[in-house]
């Protein structure tokens, strides 16, 4: 048996392109099936455990799919916005409390997240280094944006303007990273978090500037009534939010009519949340109310949809392969007459000219089997990519 394997080898070895071949075809048709369904089954299982342990999501009125994903997984979908005072009411009726997120700007590619403290306990998010948010201006990094962009708790990092063209609205803010989450394996590893007045101050709706009372330059003052001043647009207009200059950053109107994207609310127990759902649904309260698990239910159900027709495609794929071995298989017998021959007259046995063959197959199918391992082990590296490309 061990003269047979070390032919086998040494055949398979001489005719070392075809052998590669067959080996990485048959390997790939073994773990296609094989690597979409871990693909599809560690996704469901990732973004239902996010769901799961969110719930409530209110919004306004809409596609409640874009709402969950943007409140969820921080994609950004294009959603209508809600006011600031939507989440006072919620906390107010006493049924629990409101977390408001605002994500509607990036730095550097990864979402910008403003929200209050309540979302990190809520989260259960662990500092790794650094500390907490604690003043306007400052953000906490997930560790995937921290390892990618090279980040630690005292570096920077600048707002993206959503368009560069754009001098009037949106602009680039510089903010102070104090701080680096612990990895979570969740989309919290890869968003940057504020507060949620830095998101406004990056929309525009606050800044901050020099004090035209004791600015010396008088081509910034455009008018001067008694106490009142208006500046033109020459007046400097702060980037960064200092420990200097804190105190000159100001909103102008009612920070409850400022934007929000959506409200993640958490009720007392379970009556509560009926109790508010039922309201919703009554119109005593406008804009609506989602349970993420059944909206990410219902997505999941689309995909495996579509990993039914795929499996199908890859059996009828492998029967195809199966038979194409099989007729490669017929010709190398038949080309190999002559060698076939040869081995009879020497002395060999038809069983041991079989064995010989079949050790070659044998050969073949398990250096397939192991290039389908190896693939499907580095497919759990691509479970996250699999979900922001594929899912959301």
């Amino acid at each position: 048996m061990k003269q047979s394997l070390y032919l086998a080898f040494r055949y398979l070895f001489f005719h070392k392109f075809r052998s590669l071949v067959l080996i990485a075809s048959i390997g790939i048709v073994i773990f296609l099936p094989n690597g979409l369904r871990r693909l599809i089954e560690e996704s469901e299982a990732q973004m239902m455990q996010r769901a799961n342990s969110t719930p409530l999501v209110v919004g306004a009125k809409g596609s409640s799919t874009d709402l969950v994903i943007n409140t969820l997984y921080f994609q950004q979908e294009k959603i209508e916005n809600l006011t600031m005072e939507v989440a006072d009411r919620l906390s107010a009726t006493g049924l629990g409390y409101s977390i408001p997120i605002f994500s509607a700007f990036k730095a550097r590619s990864f979402p910008i997240v403003g929200t209050s403290l309540d979302y990190f306990d809520f989260r259960d998010l662990k500092i790794k280094e650094g500390r907490n948010l604690s003043y306007v201006g400052e953000s906490v990094v997930g560790s995937n944006v921290a390892n990618q962009l090279d980040l630690s708790a005292g570096d920077a990092l600048v707002s993206s303007p959503e368009n560069f063209f754009d001098l009037a609205g949106v602009y680039p803010l510089k903010m102070t990273v104090v701080g680096v989450l612990e990895p979570t394996d969740s989309p919290d590893d890869n968003a940057v978090f504020t507060d949620i007045k830095t998101t406004w101050i990056i929309l525009g709706l606050g800044h901050g500037h020099e004090n035209l009372a004791k600015t010396n330059d008088r081509s910034v003052i455009l008018e001067r009534n008694g106490s009142s001043v208006k500046a033109n647009a020459k007046l400097f207009m702060y980037n960064e939010i200092t420990g200097k200059n804190l105190d000159r950053f100001h909103f102008h109107g009612d920070t409850k009519d400022y934007p929000i994207n959506s409200i993640l609310f958490v009720p007392n127990d379970q009556k509560s949340s009926t109790i508010l759902r039922g309201r919703f649904e009554a119109n005593e309260l406008p804009n609506q109310v989602v349970v993420p698990a059944r909206v990410v239910e219902n997505l999941l159900q689309s995909i495996f949809r579509i990993k039914q027709i795929f499996n199908t495609v890859f059996i009828l794929v492998g029967v195809a392969t199966l038979l194409i071995l099989g007729l490669i298989v017929v010709l190398s017998l038949r080309l190999r007459k002559d060698e076939i021959y040869t081995m009879f007259t020497i002395g060999s046995s038809r069983a041991k000219t079989f064995e010989i063959l079949g050790f070659e197959l044998l050969t073949l199918v398990t250096m397939s089997v192991a290039v389908a391992s190896s693939l499907y082990y580095f497919t759990g590296f691509f479970v996250e990519e699999f979900i922001a490309r594929f899912i959301l």
